[in-house]
């Protein structure tokens, strides 16, 4: 058997190295954990919030929007899971808790974000995935990434995800009740957090949410992106199931900045789409030790897969 045949067969009977046992385990949702995952984000922000209050200084400020912006991230990431039914064992509870624990704040809704993120799932990497446009122009040159991470860190980028939402929610609460839902979860979650910072004696502090929203969030959106389904060997075809789509065993630096929630281990979510997020290394270590991932595409590192982008 050639090399092509052999990963051919590998990616098609990924599952058959998996048993039934382990399969429905790595589905179930633990509620408590999934608690835990959100008090700890929240935490977090709250955490260096509190950093910036006690000593408000330039760095502390620089340090608390790149780690908010990975809370954001996080945030999105928690949405996703409620969007797969994969947060909370009760559907109201899931999309409860999806929306406005999470998806709200960073002026987002599950709602509508589910059939949108089914479609990429149904379609990766071919011309109808809808996240196409984010990781199909790559490789470009250093310049023009240079010029993106500009464009991210100045809020050029942010103020156009902000007027598209306004179009997306606000614009259209008059004549789409999903819009209204949107848009009141958005103002009013916000509102909240904006009340929690001034109770503490810091209403400023609730700025550090905003820009970061506007800069360092859409930075970390964009390496998140390419990190997962840009320059994917696909060496048989685009749906490939095992080289589409990228896993990166990330480091405890990547999980705060540009990784929460595991969102690294990209690859297994795509093969089993409903495995919440906190059993997706376990679900990588199991086909690691089963050969399934030798001829996957597993990147060693962020700042590789960043390198490669801007390699032409």
């Amino acid at each position: 058997m050639s090399e092509a045949e052999n990963v051919e067969a590998i990616g098609a009977s990924w599952k058959e190295a998996l048993t039934k046992e382990e399969i429905r385990d790595l589905l179930e949702p633990r509620d408590l954990r999934s608690w835990l995952s959100i008090a700890l984000n929240w935490g977090i922000v709250f955490a260096v919030a509190a950093l910036v209050a006690r000593w408000p200084n330039p760095l502390t400020i620089l340090v608390a929007l790149f780690v908010i912006a990975g809370r954001q991230l996080s945030c999105a990431a928690i949405m996703h899971d409620a969007a797969h039914h994969a947060l909370f064992r009760n559907r109201a509870l899931n999309d409860w808790a999806g929306n406005w624990l999470a998806a709200y704040p960073v002026w987002s809704d599950t709602d509508r974000y589910r059939p949108y993120h089914m479609q990429h799932h149904t379609k990766t990497g071919g011309p109808e995935d809808p996240d196409l446009g984010l990781v199909a122009p790559f490789p470009i040159t250093a310049s023009s990434l240079r010029r993106k991470v500009w464009r991210d860190l100045s809020g050029q980028t942010g103020w156009k995800f902000a007027k598209a939402s306004w179009k997306r929610s606000f614009a259209r609460m008059a004549k789409d009740e999903l819009a209204r839902k949107a848009a009141v979860g958005t103002l009013v979650s916000n509102l909240v957090l904006l009340g929690l910072f001034s109770l503490l004696g810091h209403p400023a502090l609730y700025l550090l949410w905003v820009v970061s929203w506007f800069t360092t969030y859409t930075l970390v959106t964009r390496i998140r992106a390419i990190a997962e389904h840009a320059l994917t060997p696909a060496v048989l075809d685009p749906n490939d199931p095992l080289n589409n789509t990228r896993t990166v065993p990330a480091r405890w630096w990547g999980r705060i900045f540009v990784a929460p929630n595991r969102l690294n281990f990209h690859l297994e979510h795509h093969l089993l789409m409903t495995v919440p997020h906190y059993n997706l290394p376990r679900m990588h270590e199991l086909l690691k030790e089963r050969g399934v991932l030798e001829h996957a595409c597993v990147e060693r590192s962020y700042w590789r897969i960043v390198q490669r982008a801007a390699s032409a």
